[in-house]
């Protein structure tokens, strides 16, 4: 699954080829949830409604020297089943103004007869009162 992760990271790169983003999608099953959460309501995503905007913002020059990578996780694995918790960092400019970022995702796995695929993906992004380091 630590490929697959890797995978899932690999493709949030500004500028990058579309083919990390087609990639993404194969990651995961059909049906599959993604969900926002972020100090506000969760915001809940199907795999293309979760791709199609991402995909305008990494190619369509208002996000700039953007990448996004793993910082630590766990996975734990029970026949079928698996989860991997992990910390993450983000940096780049939007509308030419720096950022960087960091939180927590958690991936929720399935294995299939093509092998481990995402059913469920959902983060949770620092803000006042929660950090990655001093979480609650």
């Amino acid at each position: 699954m630590t490929g697959i992760v890797r995978t899932f990271f690999a493709a949030f790169v500004s500028g990058a080829d579309p083919a990390r983003l087609d990639a993404l999608a194969d990651l995961f099953l059909p049906r599959a949830v993604i969900i926002g959460t972020c100090g506000g309501e969760p915001v809940v995503y199907d795999v293309d409604a979760f791709i199609a905007p991402r995909r305008e913002l990494l190619s369509g020059g208002r996000l700039t020297g953007f990448s996004e990578w793993e910082l630590s996780g766990r996975t734990e694995v029970f026949g079928d089943i698996a989860q991997h918790f992990c910390g993450y960092a983000k940096s780049g400019s939007l509308d030419g103004v720096p950022f960087t970022a960091r939180g927590m995702k958690t991936f929720q796995f399935v294995r299939t007869s093509a092998g481990w695929r995402i059913s469920a993906v959902a983060w949770d992004d620092e803000r006042d009162g929660l950090t990655v380091d001093g979480r609650p």
